[in-house]
């Protein structure tokens, strides 16, 4: 990792493209513009007043200062366009900040009467937030990607990283890939991609022959890739890591963009500009989830608050539409219904089809990019619709 803290109890690997929510700090926010600094929308506490008789209660817990407080404002604010562009009059979204304290920012939200809560951000902060939520049967949608904090009331929002993986692996093994190989980093995020990559490979019939791990930053991937391409007998092979560290092993094991291998990336490719730059990187493939959607809602939010929100920050605007559909059945004053969340044809939002699967984690419909000749193109888009 570089110019971030790292956690290693989480997944804290993080791409411009997918902010991850298992990290300390979260990386990677747009270019600041001349407008007006964005500052959150919280509504007066709900403790002075009325008992709402025709909106829900719904509480946002997000940082609002400290080292993620602008992440946790953008999340925010994108809540506020859900609201506004919806025409939305059924919610009550009061927003509470967990940039001090996640558990007093949870009793606050229980107290003053929420039935749900959306976030909060951080995964450590979901088992601080769940002893206050849990007293009072209060469900969490958080905008966490790791799936270890999932439960019964826990249901993690965030986007998976080992779902790219598995999506690249399908759509290599469509493609005639039949033997794979990684190159992993030490750590946490390196323990997950490997087991999603062996997960993968088994499940689609492929078969895994090697795997060689380095130290993050220095050359040691250099040394990984060598002795991978030394012990050889693959034709497909992931680099674990964002296009920096992985051009350096690609380089190794198709100098100059020649030879056959077929290289993986993962999530954290998406929306760095320097994976067109590497010819290494050329035909590489990775997924991730579709941004057909994301320039429309960047300009929108550019358009209100004057700066570029995070990536992450459609999990907000996501959090607000997910509401909006189980409102529908769900009438003011009683228990938040979570079996509506386990709908099998999932919910539509910025970022594609998603739903919960049994372990309460969303599944992302992703889609397939390809590097190719200074830019990146999709070779195979994400599905419209799950198919069971």
């Amino acid at each position: 990792m570089n110019g971030w803290k790292m956690n290693r109890r989480k997944l804290m690997v993080a791409g411009s493209a997918l902010l991850l929510a298992g990290c300390k700090v979260i990386p990677g926010g747009g270019p600041n513009t001349t407008g007006p600094t964005p500052t959150p929308t919280p509504e007066p506490s709900a403790t002075t007043l009325p008992t709402d008789d025709a909106r829900h209660r719904v509480a946002l817990l997000v940082p609002t200062t400290g080292t993620n407080g602008d992440v946790g404002l953008s999340i925010a604010n994108a809540t506020t366009m859900a609201l506004l562009d919806t025409n939305a009059s059924n919610l009550r979204i009061t927003t509470y900040d967990t940039g001090t304290d996640a558990r007093s920012a949870a009793a606050k939200a229980i107290a003053d009467g929420n039935s749900v809560i959306l976030g909060p951000l951080m995964a450590d902060n979901v088992p601080q937030v769940l002893v206050e939520a849990r007293r009072a049967n209060v469900p969490l949608i958080s905008f966490s990607n790791d799936s270890a904090v999932a439960g019964p009331d826990v249901f993690v929002m965030g986007i998976a990283p080992g779902q790219s993986i598995e999506r690249s692996v399908k759509y290599a093994r469509s493609r005639e890939a039949t033997r794979f190989a990684a190159i992993i980093p030490d750590g946490d995020y390196g323990q997950r991609a490997a087991a999603a990559l062996s997960s993968a490979v088994a499940g689609s019939g492929g078969t895994m022959v090697a795997s060689e791990t380095y130290a993050r930053g220095n050359t040691s991937i250099v040394s990984a890739a060598t002795r991978l391409q030394s012990r050889g007998g693959f034709d497909t092979v992931l680099i674990a890591d964002g296009p920096r560290l992985a051009a350096q092993a690609a380089g190794v094991l198709r100098p100059r963009g020649t030879g056959t291998t077929q290289l993986l990336g993962t999530e954290l490719w998406s929306g760095d500009s320097s994976v067109t730059r590497a010819v290494a990187l050329r035909g590489a493939m990775f997924s991730a989830v579709s941004d057909s959607r994301f320039k429309r809602f960047s300009d929108s939010y550019n358009t209100r608050f004057g700066k570029q929100p995070y990536r992450i920050s459609t999990l907000g605007y996501d959090a607000v539409l997910l509401t909006l559909r189980v409102a529908r059945d769900w009438k003011p004053g009683r228990k938040f219904p979570i079996s509506t969340l386990r709908s099998p044809d999932g919910f539509l939002g910025l970022d594609g089809v998603f739903r919960f699967n049994r372990n309460n984690v969303a599944e992302r419909a992703m889609e397939v990019r390809q590097v190719q000749d200074g830019k990146v193109v999709i070779i195979s888009p994400a599905p419209g619709k799950f198919g069971g």
